[in-house]
Order: C-alpha cells, then structure tokens, then sequence
C-alpha cells in the first residue's frame, strides 16, 4: 500500500463484528485520527491525540477498545469477569453520548461487551446494581467514578487495562483535578492509556505526567475548524444591545437563516431572557440548562438532533463550569450571576453531538478563543455545510482579535469576515423589538426559569416509570412550548408585508396568519350547503321530487 493511500477500516485487521456495526453506521473510511490513532492503540501504544472537535475522537480510541476486549476473550486464558476499561469524561452528557458510541459499535457483540455509565449521581442505587455485574467498560465523570471507588462498588486495581481520558483538556477547567489525582491511586501499576483533546495546555500536559507512560504524540496538522468551503465564518458589529436583539428577531423571523441553529450566550439569565425575547414573536425555542434534571437535557438534545425543534439555546462549558481548579468546583457554579445552581458536570459547547446544525450564532462573545473554536465545532461536522455569525459591540474589538489570532488565515487573511447586512432596511421593526424587550424583566425571567424546573422535574421523576413503559408517549414531550410569564401581544408574531424591507421580498415569506371567517360568511356558507338544489347541481344532477300528501 503506497503512502498516498488511505488505511480503511478494513485494512486495521478489526473483528468482523466491528465492522458490521462500522459499516451500519455508514462510516465508509476513517477519519484522519481515527487512521492514525487506531493502528497505534491496536499496537498497544499509549496515545496522547490531538484533532479538532467533530473529527471522530470518540470512535478513535472506542474501536481499538472493544478491537482489543474481544480479542483478549477469543484467544486469552478465560478468566474472571472484570470490569478492563475505562473511560473518564467531564460532563454527564458526553458520558451518554460515549456510551452510546460504543454501545453502537459493539452492537453485534453485545453478549461479550457490556457498557455502564455511572456518571447520573441521582441513579447510584441501580448503578451499583450494575457493577455487581461487572461489566466490562465503565464510563463517567472523575468525580463519579471515584465515589464508587471509594464506596467499593467498583474494583479496578487487578482488572483495568485500559484507561480513556477524552475532552481532556476540559477537565481540570471542570475542577477535577483532585478527584483525578484521587482515581489514579486505585488503579494497578500498568495499563494503557489514551489522552485525547481538542486542544494541548498547561492541564494536559500535566495529564498527561499524571496518566501516561513514553506516549505516542498525535499532533495531526490540520485546522482547529473546517475550511471556508464548509464553514463560513461572519461577525457583525452591532452599536447597541438592542441592535443585537433586533438583528436576531429579523434574521429568525425572516427566515433569512434557515435550519436547525444554536445560539450561545454567556449566562443562564441570557438565556431566558433571549428565550422570552423570541416568544414575544411566536419563534419557538428551548433552553439546554445545566439546572434541568440530565434527563430532561438528554431528551432536549435527542430531540432537537430529531427535527422536533429548530432552535435551542446555550451556555457553554466554560462558563457553566466557570473555570475553577480543585476543589473550589463544587462553588464555580455560584461565581457567575445567573448561573446559580447549575450543574458543574453539564456543558454543552465542547463534545456534545448535535446533528446537522446549520448556524451557530454567538449571540454572546465567546469568553475565550477556545471557546470560540469549541462553539463553531458545533456545525460543518461530517463534511456538511455550516455558518458561524458573531454578534459583537465596538468595546469587544480586543478579544475579537485575540481569536482572530488563533484561527490564523492563510497570509494573515481575516477569518471572520464582515456580514453584508444594512441594519437601516429592518429599522422598521425597531418598536416591536423594543415593545418586546420591555415585557422580559427580571421578574419574568425568575418566573420563567423556576417554571421550567419544575415541570422537568415532574417530567423527568414522576412520569420516569411511565415513560419507560410507554416509550412513544416520551416523543410528545416537548421542550420548546411557551413559558408566558411575560406579557405577550399576539400581533407582534405576524410580520406585515409593508415592514419586510424591498430588497428582501424576493426571498422572504413571512409566516400570515389565516383570516377567521366572519359570522354573516358563515351563515352564507352554512345555508348554501343545507340547500339540498344547490348540490345536486354541483353534482350536475336533479333532485328527485319529493311525494306530497294527497
């Protein structure tokens, strides 16, 4: 095989099963680290990798994995069943999602593989149930996993052969630098490792002292995001706040961006606030909160990812975490205003899987480059299309071009470039836009947010039970219906023709509303069909005449 040829799955001498399931899931070549990453893990090698976030990680260190379990039970002495793998995630949500990944490509073993996630802290009862029965790969958070370590409940230090740490670089940003320290005493003395991120800092390359042993360094010389012919990245530079607002209300309720789209703000009161901003204007959305239970969050994602919804809304990991080390994590949450209460293992901008997003717009300047790189991993995955819009004021000129730096354009050409949009031509909706940002207060915004908790949380205990026996009545649920503890105007949802500016009436078709009949029509109409001459001619027939009494 020359060197210019690509290694296909086929070709990484993987068990049949595996790719069976490779192939169901329609991968029909590898990705440039999972080319790289598998064969080296195959070979037993610890791995420290490096790709862009949406480049397959997940499935880079998952297929050597099982590759390697199964090939331990078909030929290796039989032994005990124990648990061998494990894998180590920052958030709960990333723990499903890997968990999944690889529940799906042991799918045609799955009498040999077993797979637990033990990161829902609110399941521990079921989940030592679980581990009783030893299954043979553990997924969760440090702090998770540790907990059971140290309630017995999991025993790994004859038994672990291979150890996953993925998002690594996010986890010492999510404060588990001592649970880490912590897990690594109950593990034996060797085992295999993969460390894999996004991103190389000062915390992963503390990991990686800490995990692995003479590792093979995979620095893959690609971009941190897809080129411009997949991903077109725009900023927009808005005087005011209520510019942002109003840019947002024309380009949803225009239809001028069109898909499936994530908008990211910085706080959880931006959040509602916005939610509550686009329900003003009959624009259905939902909020992705780290104060919801992680049911609720799970099923917000699944359904989106299902076309139930269009829009939903973010904070991303790092300010839900709020950036903090050791053992200040537990306090992070309560750092920032608004973000109070929410959960320090729940983020969505770094490793979520959303599928077929079509625009990120960063309603919100991302707190960091990293995290920009992050929010923008969102879309263009798979080599589908995306858009990346940033909303910026003029005093956020500095770190716009902090991450003007990082992605760094060929022969310094700007990456973010302008978006062609005349703020002048929608100044006609600039009342409503006001009308609606007046009905958000903070009040409305409490209102809406302690609403929301509770029905998820009455959603996702009491009808738990329910659900898992009547699993289709689960895709009723819906995440996006309208709050209402701010005034709404009904007329603020239906766009006039004489507002739409000129030069977009070509190609925008606002939403109008159907005219009720009034009651003289409908008594017109009633009476036309009650006479029984009038549909027999309509039928192009006669009726027949009726017997009259003598």
């Amino acid at each position: 095989m020359s060197d210019t040829e690509y290694l296909g799955f086929e070709h990484m001498g993987l068990d049949p099963r595996l790719l069976q399931a490779i192939a169901d899931l329609g991968w029909s070549r590898p990705t440039l680290i999972q080319e790289k990453a598998i064969p080296l893990a195959l070979e037993g090698k610890d791995l420290l990798a490096r790709a862009r976030t949406g480049s397959g990680k997940t499935a880079a260190y998952a297929v050597p994995m099982l590759q390697l379990l199964l090939h331990r039970k078909a030929t290796g002495p039989v032994v005990e069943q124990a648990v061998r793998g494990l894998v180590l995630v920052p958030t709960k949500e990333l723990a499903r999602q890997a968990q999944s990944m690889i529940q799906q490509l042991a799918a045609y073993c799955a009498r040999d593989i077993r797979v637990a996630d033990v990161s829902a802290a609110e399941d521990t009862a079921s989940q030592r149930a679980m581990l009783m029965e030893k299954p043979d790969v553990v997924v969760g958070t440090p702090s998770r996993v540790l907990s059971h370590l140290q309630q017995e409940s999991l025993k790994v230090r004859d038994s672990l052969e291979l150890l996953v740490v993925d998002e690594a670089d996010l986890l010492f940003s999510f404060g588990f630098e001592e649970e880490l320290k912590s897990l690594l005493c109950y593990l034996p003395r060797i085992y295999q490792a993969f460390l894999m991120s996004a991103t190389f800092n000062e915390d992963v390359q503390a990991l990686k002292e800490l995990v692995l042993h003479n590792p093979v360094t995979l620095k893959l010389q690609e971009s941190q995001l897809p080129g411009p012919d997949q991903l077109q990245q725009f900023q927009v530079v808005c005087q005011t706040e209520e510019d942002k607002f109003l840019l947002l209300y024309a380009l949803l309720k225009l239809s001028l961006i069109r898909g499936k789209s994530l908008l990211f703000v910085n706080t959880l009161e931006r959040s509602y606030r916005l939610r509550l901003f686009l329900e003003q204007f009959s624009i259905p959305a939902c909020v992705l909160n780290g104060e919801l239970p992680l049911r609720s969050r799970c099923h917000i994602i699944s359904q989106f990812n299902q076309g139930f919804y269009d829009c939903v809304i973010a904070t991303d990991a790092e300010v839900l975490g709020a950036p903090v080390k050791g053992k200040q994590r537990g306090k992070g949450a309560k750092g920032a205003k608004g973000n109070r209460a929410s959960d320090p293992e729940a983020g969505v901008a770094r490793g979520i899987d959303f599928h077929h997003v079509s625009a990120v717009l960063n309603f919100d300047l991302p707190p960091t480059p990293e995290a920009y790189i992050h929010r923008a991993g969102r879309t263009a995955r798979a080599n589908n299309p995306g858009i990346v819009l940033t909303f910026t004021l003029p005093t956020e000129q500095a770190p716009l071009d902090k991450i003007e730096e990082l992605l760094g354009g060929e022969n310094g050409a700007p990456v973010l470039l302008p978006y062609q949009f005349q703020m002048e031509e929608i100044e006609g909706f600039r009342y409503r836009c006001r009308d609606a940002m007046r009905s958000v207060t903070k009040q409305a915004i409490r209102e809406a947010r302690l609403k929301e908790i509770k029905e998820e949380l009455l959603h996702s205990e009491k009808l738990k039970t329910y659900f898992e026996d009547n699993p289709r009545d689960l895709q009723l649920l819906r995440h996006d219906l309208p709050l209402h503890p701010a005034v709404v105007k009904p007329h603020l949802g239906h766009v006039p023709d004489y507002l739409v500016p000129p030069t977009l009436r070509g190609i925008v078709r606002p939403h109008k509303k159907r005219k009720k009949p009034s009651s003289a029509h409908r008594k017109v109409k009633k009476a036309k069909t009650q006479n029984p001459l009038r549909s027999f001619r309509h039928r192009g027939k006669k009726p027949k005449p009726t017997a009259t009494p003598s």
